[in-house]
C-alpha cells in the first residue's frame, strides 16, 4: 500500500498554528510581532496567512480581521443566545513605558495584587476587575475599557444589528492551562475611542 505523504489532514477549518496566526492578526498583531511572539519565522507567519486566507476565501488582512468562528471544540461555539448585557468591566488596560518598572510601582508602591506577567503584559486584581499593564505602544497610548460579557458570539451578533462598528471580530488571546479561554472583540465608541468586549469560557460551560 503506498504511503501518503505529507501532513494527514486537520479536521479544523485551520490547523492550530493557523489559528493562533488569525486571531493574533485579529488582535492587530504584525507578521513581525506574531514570529517574536510565537518564536518562529516570519516567512512561517506568513505562509500560515498565505494559507488561512486561501481556506477561508478572503482576499487580505483586512477581511480576516472582520471574520469570526470559533476553532471547532472551543466552549464559545456553545452559544447562551441570550440577548447582549454589560453590567460590568473585565478589563481596563494602561499603557506604560516599561511593564517591569511599572509593575514593581504598582505592586510595590500601590500595593495592588499582582495576579501575572506575561511578557510585556503585567496583570493585577482590583476587586474583580484586571488591569492590564502594556509596554506595547508606549505610555501616551490611550486606555482602553473591556466590557465583560457571557457569550461573545451573541454580544458580538446583537452589537452589530445596534448598529456597533467592529474594527477586530472576536478573537481568542490566550487559553490557560485549566482550558478556560479568553477572548476579545474590539470596537469604536462615537468618538472613536477604543472598546472591547471580552469573556472568559471555560470548557463544559454553557
Amino acid at each position: 500500500m503506498k504511503r501518503q505523504r505529507g501532513r494527514p489532514p486537520h479536521a479544523d477549518l485551520l490547523t492550530p498554528g493557523e489559528w493562533r496566526t488569525v486571531h493574533s492578526i485579529q488582535h492587530g498583531m504584525s507578521n513581525a510581532e506574531i514570529a517574536r511572539r510565537r518564536g518562529i519565522s516570519v516567512n512561517a507567519v506568513k505562509f500560515h496567512v498565505s494559507n488561512a486566507l486561501a481556506k477561508l476565501g478572503l482576499r487580505n488582512r483586512r477581511e480576516l480581521r472582520a471574520w469570526f468562528r470559533a476553532p471547532a471544540g472551543s466552549p464559545v461555539t456553545q452559544t447562551l443566545e441570550a440577548p447582549v448585557q454589560i453590567t460590568q468591566i473585565g478589563q481596563i488596560a494602561r499603557s506604560v513605558g516599561d511593564t517591569a518598572t511599572a509593575e514593581k510601582w504598582y505592586r510595590d508602591v500601590l500595593g495592588l495584587k499582582h495576579l501575572y506577567t506575561f511578557g510585556a503584559l503585567a496583570f493585577f486584581d482590583l476587586g474583580g476587575t484586571r488591569l492590564m499593564l502594556s509596554q506595547e505602544g508606549g505610555a501616551a497610548k490611550e486606555s482602553i475599557l473591556y466590557l465583560k460579557v457571557a457569550d461573545i458570539a451573541a454580544a458580538h451578533r446583537d452589537l452589530q444589528a445596534r448598529g456597533v462598528k467592529f474594527t477586530h471580530a472576536p478573537h481568542m488571546i490566550h487559553r490557560h492551562a485549566d482550558g478556560t479561554e479568553e477572548w476579545m472583540a474590539f470596537f469604536e465608541d462615537p468618538d472613536g475611542r477604543p472598546l472591547a468586549i471580552m469573556a472568559q469560557v471555560a470548557h463544559g460551560a454553557g
